[in-house]
């Protein structure tokens, strides 16, 4: 099984990548798991012209990173996001990932699990959380869990020993969902109409300007 786990943050050993490379060590412990890490600082990465072309091509007009990422992320059984909080939302570079990523349209993680990661220093933290579990939703994914961190800057997130358990908590039960495929109903159900009522119809309307995306849900055999 394979897991993506994505820093949004452009520190490498901030509160945000703290806590998911705590993530990164209780996973593994599981030997079916194959784990790949991201940084954002570590990716080349440009901003979206909003061309739309990705939707009729399949994929961005721009040869950087973003492809990779993307593919990485089609592929894999789980996804774990996390980003620090900046203006009460999330960072710019996880929010040019978003954007580039051509994500929701596509459903890309439809079916997978996901685990959202937010942190903040004095406000915004939840509100960071709700665009990552909204995003999350979006895209497809069944949410195993959310972590909410307010940490002081510079200072050690995983002090915290209340945090750190529930880490571990979720963690385990991100685990579980994907090795006994979980079912998740309330989610399934709030999906369904996201994309039966939202994106299926925006996407049919625009006929052959998104021809690859009709592709990509008939791979994913999302019902259409």
């Amino acid at each position: 099984m394979k897991i993506i786990i994505l820093n949004g943050s452009n520190r490498k050993n901030g509160a945000t990548a703290l806590i998911l490379n705590e993530i990164y060590k209780i996973l593994q412990k599981h030997s079916d798991l194959e784990i790949e890490f991201f940084n954002v600082s570590d990716l080349n990465l440009k901003y979206c012209i909003g061309c739309g072309k990705c939707y009729k091509i399949g994929k961005c007009v721009f040869e950087d990173n973003i492809e990779k990422l993307s593919i990485k992320m089609g592929e894999a059984d789980g996804i774990i996001l996390g980003s620090p909080t900046y203006v009460s939302n999330v960072s710019g570079q996880m929010k040019v990932i978003i954007d580039r990523g051509h994500f929701v349209i596509e459903q890309l993680l439809y079916g997978k699990y996901a685990i959202s990661v937010a942190t903040y220093e004095n406000y915004g933290g939840k509100n960071t959380s709700k665009v990552l579990n909204r995003l999350l939703s979006y895209y497809g994914a069944k949410i195993s869990g959310s972590i909410i961190s307010k940490t002081p800057f510079l200072s050690n997130t995983l002090n915290n020993n209340k945090l750190k358990n529930s880490i571990h908590k979720i963690t385990n039960n991100f685990y579980n969902d994907i090795s006994k495929q979980k079912k998740y109903p309330f989610q399934n159900i709030k999906h369904f109409f996201i994309f039966k009522m939202g994106i299926l119809p925006f996407v049919m309307k625009k006929g052959n300007e998104y021809n690859s995306v009709i592709k990509h849900w008939k791979k994913r055999k999302i019902n259409i």
